[in-house]
């Protein structure tokens, strides 16, 4: 067994750029704090929102594929992506919900109360309290520090084999069966956010893979070394591993569990700060080395959004 303290990230496929950014930043109140590229599709964005740096466990990203077909939530996917806020937040996440016009319901799981939401693009999204975790420290359009989002919560994990990822979780990932409760079973890990991970124990349709689903959910290394660790553990057991790849402010290595679910291990070095200073986040588009020489056709090809204070 190797030990992760969580979600590194999630990566969810969506649509029109300007509304992606006007759900996240102005309704959600999280930070673009990386402008770049898909780095096997240079012709698509790809956006991450997170705290004020991106630190691990904060960092949901989007591949904005415009015109796209719709998917299908189903078996292999993330269900339900949880962001978690302070204590006694609820009562302005609902008012604000309210004032941007999104429609959600309140669900409870293990004695814990959610507010259920779906983005423009069709991702369902919940909002959880917990003591646990840092509050963050930035502020954008209303949302400030006391009702603002640490980071994620969790994830409900839709699985075609829901036991053998119950076992991978538990018995290779470090992550602790804590209960069971109406069909999902509830594991944790050791970080402080990023740690609830339900597991359904009913096997839904297969999911389609498109606009409004997620495309894998990463998995917190402690850096390069530790990857590889993982990496090595995981071809021990049969699993079919990537080579690592650079993605410039992470590392990754990727393999499909048993429950057809796509993990990733990324390491939580280098961060975000590394090519753009931390005041400038997300301002600017940033390329890897190989596209740069290209970047007049890429921006030709990307269309343009801005980050605003009001949804317009």
């Amino acid at each position: 067994m190797k030990i992760t303290k969580g979600i590194h990230h999630i990566t969810a496929i969506v649509g029109e750029p300007q509304e992606n950014v006007d759900f996240y930043a102005g309704v959600l109140g999280l930070r673009l704090i990386k402008k770049t590229v898909n780095f096997d599709d240079p012709g698509t964005y790809h956006l991450y929102f997170g705290d004020e740096q991106g630190k691990p466990g904060t960092i949901m990203t989007f591949f904005n594929w415009v015109g796209a077909y719709q998917g299908e939530i189903g078996s292999g996917q993330v269900g339900v992506t949880q962001f978690v806020v302070p204590k006694n937040s609820f009562g302005f996440w609902k008012t604000r919900l309210k004032t941007y016009e999104v429609d959600f319901t309140e669900k409870k799981r293990f004695n814990e109360e959610y507010l259920q939401f779906s983005d423009p693009h069709g991702l369902k999204l919940e909002l959880v309290e917990r003591e646990e975790g840092e509050k963050s420290s930035w502020s954008f359009n209303g949302v400030t520090p006391d009702f603002a989002i640490k980071g994620f919560g969790g994830a409900t994990l839709l699985s075609a084999e829901p036991e053998q990822t119950v076992q991978l979780l538990s018995e290779m990932m470090g992550l602790q069966v804590i209960g069971e409760d109406n069909g999902w079973i509830r594991l944790k890990a050791q970080g402080p956010i990023g740690n609830i991970i339900d597991v359904n124990t009913h096997v839904v349709r297969k999911g389609q893979l498109g606009v409004g689903t997620v495309h894998h959910i990463a998995w917190r290394a402690t850096d390069d070394q530790d990857q590889l660790d993982w990496q090595k553990l995981l071809k021990d057991q049969g699993y079919a591993v990537t080579p690592v790849q650079d993605r410039n402010y992470f590392n990754a290595i990727y393999f499909r569990e048993h429950g057809e679910l796509l993990f990733e291990i990324a390491t939580d070095p280098p961060g975000f700060t590394h090519d753009e200073e931390l005041q400038d986040l997300g301002s600017q588009l940033m390329l890897p080395p190989q596209y740069e020489p290209h970047r007049a056709k890429i921006e030709r090809v990307l269309l343009p959004f801005q980050v605003r204070e009001d949804k317009l």
